[in-house]
């Protein structure tokens, strides 16, 4: 397996016998500052990703590189293990490199230490006309917290991305006078020959 440390401004990933004869190298070092996140992965086969490239891919051991649209992962994992991934920025020698190693949580802890802890708040993406990022935690209350947005964020009346979800507008009391208006309203009388009794029955 591979072992993980942090020296200076480096992340360096050295490779076990095997897994380096099959990726065609001993290690693989990744600065500090590229870093965006690191986690572990209990399921080895989902940090496969793209097409497989250089290296050995043998069923229960794969190492080498793999090719993606935006860069290209680095992978030297093999089955039943717990994968270490370290999520990497653009221009960084790869977009991630995905180890297995003797203590998964022990690296993650090691290599989350070194990561600069100067980032702003996580963003997202406002969606529609107005886009660009916004502090994530920025929303409006909840029905269960006081508030009158869905599940969703969506105040009453504000339609969802495809169009759906709208749904009509609270009702006010003008409203509801104005429809009743020109209303008839008829008193609802029951009349014994609109309801006879059953045949034989005394009138």
């Amino acid at each position: 397996m591979a072992h993980v440390t942090v020296e200076g401004g480096e992340v360096v990933v050295r490779l076990g016998l095997r897994e380096g004869l099959a990726a065609r190298r001993r290690q693989v070092r990744v600065p500090v500052s590229a870093l965006r996140e690191v986690h572990v992965e209990r399921s080895w086969w989902r940090v496969l990703r793209g097409r497989a490239g250089s290296g050995t891919w043998s069923p229960g051991r794969c190492s080498g590189v793999r090719n993606r649209p935006d860069g290209e992962d680095f992978v030297a994992v093999k089955a039943e293990s717990t994968v270490l991934c370290l999520e990497l920025a653009e221009g960084a020698p790869f977009r991630r490199v995905a180890v297995s190693v003797p203590d998964p949580e022990r690296a993650e802890r090691t290599v989350h230490e070194a990561m600069p802890q100067d980032r702003g708040p996580e963003t997202e993406t406002v969606p529609g006309p107005e886009r660009g990022p916004r502090d994530a935690s920025h929303r409006p209350p909840l029905q269960h917290e006081g508030g009158t947005a869905d599940d969703h964020g969506r105040q009453p009346g504000v339609p969802s991305r495809t169009g759906s979800g709208a749904g009509p507008l609270p009702l006010d009391a003008e409203r509801v006078e104005r429809a009743n208006a020109d209303r008839v309203r008829r008193d609802h009388v029951v009349r014994p020959e609109d309801h006879p009794g059953p045949p034989g029955a005394a009138g």
